[in-house]
Order: structure tokens, then C-alpha cells, then sequence
């Protein structure tokens, strides 16, 4: 019976539209946004200024390159634009998908949430078929052409959708958000200076008031854009309470980017009456024939079956911090790629002193010597960051001359509001630790309980 339905399920089609529209908000969505990182300076600023690069376990070997990490950034730019128009799409997304994500590994230090939502979607792209109607190749290539896709392929954007929201409302449920309406406390009172919304931040019960409401919506907003005649408020709840993030937070594009994905849980008549106002911009009068055509984009069982496990491992993957002893806010084990938004307030100070293994000199290490502003902070909160700092200062002062030098850490930090705390084992040569996928055992115990999620 649940084969048959799934055959069935394959076998659906909806209108290509959808899939049109969303191909051309993403692309130009992705391209305004790379030009915007460049007009900041954010391109020299964080991947070329600084000498020391904080990376990904397993991906060690991606880091900027140098001037010529500009040409990253154009193709990105480029392909997105490809994607957009629908102009080669597959060689276009897959570009895309490689550069963005290639920018995203260069240094951990940027990492965001929704810079993996954009690589994750991206790489689902790369098989979809979303050129098949209103698209560049679509009109070059007319065999290519199709009103309808199949339906899962509109809908594994949705599944990602839904995933991002309810895991991050799920994150929500803990102590810290409910109780103690930490971090927001902190966060809110530093918005106080802003016109009109300005003097409430400050309250404790607004504090209290956003916490309860972020976690709500995020659990539930999903359901009411499924729903057709819940959807319009759904999506108007979307805009107030992204807009609202976005002049609270320095979330950069993260707020624009789930307000026009959001836009995919709306009728295929909605997409294509833009497309259409987009038509009519270009000249173009009306769409392409919508009727007396066959379907070209065919069901393909096994790549619903990739799609299907890779929505598994999208599922699983986030509740890998249960595979590690100790709380996950503190030893942040698991803690990325798992949808958990603007959940704490970390804040560190560490103290790196190197030893010479042979005559026990011992120096201080000033980090801002090696690492800018930014990096420091993040760094300093964070067990991943300090112990490959640790060995980048073990490996400078070995060819400075230090025989086998040993690197210890003196490290307090302070997690949604608690009193500093001595972090890291200072007795432990991290010189000697190695990366992995293990618990690191060098971290030192958190002093409280955060129950929930």
C-alpha cells in the first residue's frame, strides 16, 4: 500500500511555475546579495586582509586565494545570474552551488545559518527542473520546455522550508528562552536607542513576550502557509516578524531570504500572474502556451529517492549533539548546521601561552598579533577555533625556533548572562589534541543545567 502511494505520489504533477518563480527569486536574490558582501568590502575584509583562517574539519584544504579569491566571488555572481534567467541552469546552478558553498568553507568564522540554507537549496537545485518553463533554455531549446514537474520537486523545497522553521522553533524550547528569556534580555536592551519600539526593548516582559512569540511562530508558522486559507496571514505574520529581526539584529540578508522562499507555499496561479507581470516588463506580452503540450519533465524514481534520503539526513543530522556528553551551549559539540538561531549570548576572553618543551621559556601570545577583532571574539567562545589556533601557535613557534612547544590556554566564559567561568582544562597542552568528531575531553564541565531542547 505504501509503495503504492509513493508510486502514485511520483506520478503527481503541479504547475511549473512555481519552480520558475522560485529559480528566478533565488538567483537574483543570490546575486544582489554577492554584490552586496563586495560593495561592503566584506571580500577583502574577511578572506584576503586576514593572515590566519579558521576552517572546516575535513576541509582544511579550502582557504582564500589571496587577489584571486575575487574570482570566486564573480562567478558566484555570474552563475547566479545564469540561474535567474534560466540561461544553462544546470551549469549555472551547479557553479553556483560550488563557488557559494566554497566561499562559505573559507573561513568558519563568517558561518551563519543561512548561508548553509543557501548551500543546501542550492545543491537541491542542481536537480530539479526548474528550467523547463520561462526560462532561457526553455526558449533556445523548445524540446526542453514543460508547464507541469513533477509534484516532489516543488515540494522538497517546502520540506527544507519547514525544516529550517520548526527545528529553530524546537531549539527555542529550552530553559534559557522560556525562563530566564535569555539571550533576548541582553540583545533587547541594546536597542533601546531605537525610534518608537526604542523605550519598550528595555522591559523585561517584551523580553519575555518575543521569546514566547519567536517560539510559537517558528513552531507553527509552517502550518499556516500550508493552509489556503490561512495562508495570506501566515505570510504577513513572514514579513512583520523578519522585518522586525532585521532591524533588531545584524542578520544581514537571512530575513529576505526566507520571506521569498516563504512565497513558494503560495498557488501556482499566484507564480505565474508574476511571471507573467514580469513578461509584460520585458514585452513579451503573455507566457508561454500552457496548453496541448506533454509532459517532458518525467518522474525519476531514483532521484526521489536521493532527494528522499537527503531530507533523512537533513532530519537526523541536527540531533547529533545527542551523541555528546555535556550541554550543548557550552560545548557547542553539534551545535552548527542544526538551525539553532540566535539561541546565546557567548561571550570569552583566552590567554595563550606557549612553553618550550626543552628549556621552559615561556612566552604570552598576543592573538590580535594573528587574528583580526572578529576572529578573536569568535574564537574565544568557541573549543573547534581554539584548538586549531592552538596549533597554528604551536607550528609558528616551532619555526620560530621553540623546541616542541606546548600551547595552554587560560579561557573564562560567560553563557546568556551567567558569571564568567573558567572554560578550557589550563593543564592540557592542546598542542597534543587532536581534531575529530570525538567529545573534546579538555573542555572544562558546565557549573549549571539548561533543560529542554
Amino acid at each position: 500500500m505504501l509503495q503504492q502511494r509513493f508510486h502514485t505520489y511520483l506520478n503527481t504533477y503541479t504547475d511549473a511555475a512555481t519552480l520558475a518563480f522560485y529559480r528566478i527569486a533565488f538567483g537574483l536574490m543570490m546575486f544582489f546579495s554577492v554584490v552586496r558582501f563586495a560593495m561592503n568590502g566584506w571580500i577583502n575584509k574577511f578572506y584576503i586582509t586576514p593572515g590566519f583562517h579558521f576552517t572546516y574539519y575535513g576541509f582544511e584544504w579550502v582557504k582564500p586565494i589571496g587577489i584571486y579569491t575575487y574570482l570566486v566571488f564573480i562567478v558566484c555572481g555570474i552563475s547566479a545570474l545564469m540561474v535567474a534567467f534560466g540561461y544553462r541552469y544546470r551549469l549555472g546552478i551547479v557553479l553556483f552551488f560550488l563557488s557559494f558553498t566554497y566561499i562559505e568553507l573559507m573561513d568558519k568564522t563568517t558561518y551563519l545559518n543561512h548561508y548553509y540554507f543557501i548551500s543546501v537549496i542550492s545543491f537541491v537545485l542542481i536537480f530539479l527542473p526548474a528550467n523547463v518553463f520561462f526560462s532561457a533554455d526553455a526558449k533556445r531549446k523548445p524540446s526542453l520546455f514543460s508547464n507541469t514537474v513533477p509534484r516532489y520537486t516543488v515540494d522538497i523545497l517546502k520540506v527544507l522550508l519547514a525544516i529550517v522553521y520548526f527545528y529553530a522553533g524546537l531549539a527555542k524550547l529550552n530553559s534559557d528562552w522560556l525562563v530566564a528569556a535569555m539571550p533576548l534580555k541582553i540583545w533587547l536592551t541594546g536597542n533601546t536607542h531605537l525610534p518608537i519600539i526604542g523605550p519598550w526593548l528595555g522591559r523585561e516582559w517584551v523580553a519575555y513576550a518575543f521569546s514566547y512569540i519567536g517560539a510559537v511562530y517558528d513552531l507553527f508558522i509552517v502550518f499556516l502557509l500550508l493552509n489556503r486559507r490561512t495562508r495570506l496571514f501566515g505570510f504577513t505574520l513572514v514579513v512583520v516578524f523578519h522585518l522586525l529581526t532585521r532591524i533588531l539584529f545584524p542578520i544581514g540578508v537571512f530575513p529576505y531570504v526566507m520571506i521569498i522562499s516563504s512565497l513558494v507555499f503560495f498557488s501556482p496561479q499566484f507564480h505565474r500572474k508574476v511571471l507573467a507581470f514580469i513578461a509584460k516588463l520585458f514585452s513579451k506580452g503573455k507566457l508561454q502556451p500552457t496548453e496541448n503540450l506533454q509532459h517532458r519533465a518525467v518522474a525519476n524514481k531514483p532521484l526521489a529517492l536521493f532527494l528522499s534520503l537527503f531530507i533523512l539526513i537533513q532530519l537526523l543530522f541536527p540531533f547529533r549533539y545527542l551523541l555528546y556528553p555535556g550541554e550543548l551551549f557550552w560545548t557547542e559539540e553539534g551545535f552548527r548546521f542544526s538551525w539553532r538561531v540566535m539561541l546565546m549570548e557567548k561571550a570569552g576572553y583566552i590567554q595563550f601561552k606557549v612553553t618550550d618543551s626543552t628549556t621552559g621559556k615561556t612566552v604570552y601570545v598576543n592573538n590580535r598579533d594573528y587574528l583580526t577583532a572578529f576572529q578573536e571574539k569568535q574564537m574565544s567562545f568557541q573549543p573547534d577555533f581554539i584548538l586549531e589556533y592552538a596549533h597554528f601557535l604551536h607550528d609558528l613557534y616551532a619555526r620560530k625556533g621553540m623546541a616542541d612547544p606546548k600551547v595552554y590556554a587560560e579561557s573564562y566564559v560567560a553563557l546568556n548572562g551567567r558569571l564568567s567561568t573558567l572554560y578550557i582544562n589550563p593543564d592540557v597542552n592542546l598542542a597534543k589534541e587532536d581534531e575529530s568528531f570525538a567529545h573534546k575531553t579538555w573542555i572544562l564541565p558546565f557549573n549549571d543545567t539548561i533543560t529542554g531542547f
